[in-house]
Protein backbone atom coordinates (compact mmCIF):
# COMPACT_ATOMS: atom_id res chain seq x y z
CA UNK A 1 0.00 0.00 0.00
CA UNK A 2 2.66 2.14 0.63
CA UNK A 3 4.45 2.08 -2.65
CA UNK A 4 1.07 2.76 -4.42
CA UNK A 5 1.02 5.96 -2.26
CA UNK A 6 4.03 7.11 -3.52
CA UNK A 7 3.63 6.22 -7.06
CA UNK A 8 0.67 8.21 -7.47
CA UNK A 9 2.25 10.87 -5.32
CA UNK A 10 5.39 10.82 -7.92
CA UNK A 11 2.78 11.05 -10.76
CA UNK A 12 0.88 13.80 -9.27
CA UNK A 13 4.33 15.76 -8.95
CA UNK A 14 5.37 15.03 -12.84
CA UNK A 15 1.64 16.20 -13.76
CA UNK A 16 2.29 19.32 -12.11
CA UNK A 17 5.38 19.90 -13.08
CA UNK A 18 4.49 19.57 -17.02
CA UNK A 19 1.43 21.93 -16.04
CA UNK A 20 3.78 24.66 -14.82
CA UNK A 21 6.48 24.00 -17.62
CA UNK A 22 3.37 24.36 -20.70
CA UNK A 23 2.31 27.54 -19.11
CA UNK A 24 5.97 29.15 -19.17
CA UNK A 25 6.16 28.62 -22.45
CA UNK A 26 2.60 29.58 -23.34
CA UNK A 27 3.24 32.82 -21.79
CA UNK A 28 6.74 33.46 -22.97
CA UNK A 29 5.89 32.72 -26.60
CA UNK A 30 2.09 35.50 -26.00
CA UNK A 31 4.41 37.58 -24.76
CA UNK A 32 7.24 37.65 -27.62
CA UNK A 33 3.86 38.11 -29.54
CA UNK A 34 3.08 41.15 -27.95
CA UNK A 35 6.45 42.63 -28.39
CA UNK A 36 7.35 41.95 -31.49
CA UNK A 37 3.46 43.10 -32.99
CA UNK A 38 3.70 46.50 -31.30
CA UNK A 39 6.90 47.48 -31.81
CA UNK A 40 7.44 49.82 -34.91
CA UNK A 41 9.97 48.40 -37.41
CA UNK A 42 11.95 49.50 -40.36
CA UNK A 43 10.86 47.56 -42.97
CA UNK A 44 12.33 49.26 -45.84
CA UNK A 45 9.83 52.07 -46.68
CA UNK A 46 9.08 55.84 -45.81
CA UNK A 47 8.04 55.15 -42.48
CA UNK A 48 8.35 52.54 -39.20
CA UNK A 49 5.48 50.58 -39.07
CA UNK A 50 4.64 47.98 -37.06
CA UNK A 51 3.20 44.43 -37.90
CA UNK A 52 -0.51 44.85 -37.16
CA UNK A 53 0.08 48.52 -39.14
CA UNK A 54 1.47 46.16 -41.98
CA UNK A 55 -1.45 43.61 -41.84
CA UNK A 56 -4.30 46.66 -42.08
CA UNK A 57 -3.07 47.88 -44.96
CA UNK A 58 -2.74 45.01 -46.43
CA UNK A 59 -6.25 44.19 -45.94
CA UNK A 60 -7.29 47.55 -47.37
CA UNK A 61 -5.60 47.16 -50.93
CA UNK A 62 -7.57 43.52 -50.53
CA UNK A 63 -10.44 45.56 -49.90
CA UNK A 64 -9.89 48.37 -52.36
CA UNK A 65 -9.01 45.61 -54.87
CA UNK A 66 -12.68 44.05 -54.47
CA UNK A 67 -14.68 47.09 -54.55
CA UNK A 68 -12.55 48.28 -57.66
CA UNK A 69 -14.02 45.16 -59.75
CA UNK A 70 -17.01 45.41 -58.36
CA UNK A 71 -17.69 49.23 -59.63
CA UNK A 72 -16.48 48.03 -63.55
CA UNK A 73 -18.97 49.45 -65.87
CA UNK A 74 -19.22 45.82 -67.29
CA UNK A 75 -21.59 43.48 -67.39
Amino acid sequence: MKDLNQTRTRRRRQRGQAMVEYSMINWILVVALIISASVKMDWGGSQKQNVIDLFLQAYQVYYDSYYFVLNLPFP
